[in-house]
């Protein structure tokens, strides 16, 4: 069975909204070395063969990945040729290769999802939709990448959240630019 696996970029106090421009993708910013964390990434995107987003998120990332052709992260390409799910009751014609829209039942969307052959399905931004999914229990794992930064307001992940299990941390990986990814499962009861 597939898992559905939470990536978010936080600051050290939890904001993921990224508002207040402390996070920028694909930043290739020459004063700070991240092959460490884009080499995570990539291998994130190597055991994923599905991404789901809220249709904000997909209307931002469509408005901005496809155009990145001089891109070397490999971000923009395995945007466009990945399986990508948009979870919206309003949209109907995506405007983007490889994307299906979800408009029923979110539970049974994504029920029927995890149960299809495939790898990991991957979420990230999409605040509303994560939430959402954390409501229905639906999350196998959180992955946040932790960046060393305050910004001491904005919307965070867990914030009024509710349905979420106690969690257990499988890895912790620190990078040389200071970014911390934390892993976390439901624990067992």
């Amino acid at each position: 069975m597939r898992e559905l696996i939470v990536t978010e970029n936080c600051t050290i106090d939890g904001v993921i909204e990224l508002a207040r421009d402390w996070f920028s993708p694909g930043d290739t910013d020459p004063d700070m070395d991240q092959s460490d964390v884009m080499a995570a990434l990539r291998e994130q995107r190597e055991n994923a063969d599905a991404f789901l987003l809220g249709r904000v998120t997909f209307e931002d990332m469509r408005g901005y990945w496809p155009k990145q052709t001089d891109d070397t992260t490999g971000i923009s390409a395995y945007l466009n040729a990945v399986n990508k799910y948009v979870v919206s009751s309003t949209l109907t014609e995506p405007e983007w290769e490889n994307t299906t829209v979800l408009s029923a039942d979110l539970r049974s969307e994504i029920e029927n999802l995890k149960a299809a052959e495939g790898k990991d399905i991957v979420t990230t931004g999409s605040i509303s939709l994560v939430r959402a999914l954390i409501a229905e229990g639906l999350v196998d794992e959180y992955r946040l990448f932790v960046y060393p930064v305050v910004v001491g307001e904005g919307r965070r992940l867990f914030e009024g959240a509710t349905g979420v299990p106690k969690l257990r941390l499988v890895e912790e990986r620190t990078f040389a630019s200071g970014i911390v990814l934390l892993r976390y499962r439901a624990a067992a009861n």
